[in-house]
């Protein structure tokens, strides 16, 4: 029985990824397509920055699971520890899409 619940917990949250994805592709989409009918252009997107954005993301995750790696030496408890590890990775993503945004403003 707990199988089940675990395969149907990990459907429905690929799911809810898969859905999320697309409402934000086709937006996108809706938005480019009328922006192109108006004759505005977004000068703002450029490649450069793209990849620059997912490095600074990437770049961060990678920082947060190295630094998350403390609290596996620690003697918590399994919760605590999850919990920290979890918020470390969170915070670095956080601070990588900061330092992305200031760079494109910067660069803007």
């Amino acid at each position: 029985m707990e199988q089940i619940q675990e395969a149907l917990g990990s459907l429905f949250l690929m799911a809810g990824v898969v859905t999320v994805v697309y409402i934000i592709a086709h937006y996108s989409y809706l938005i480019k397509k009328a922006m192109i009918a108006k004759g505005l252009t977004n000068p703002n997107t450029s490649n450069k920055m793209q990849y620059l954005d997912i490095g600074c993301i990437l770049l961060s995750l990678g920082v947060g699971l190295m630094v998350s790696t403390i609290f596996t030496t620690m003697e918590l408890t399994e919760d605590t520890a999850d919990l920290l590890i979890w918020g470390t990775i969170l915070i670095f993503g956080a601070i990588g899409l900061l330092v992305a945004h200031w760079l494109r403003k910067k660069n803007k």
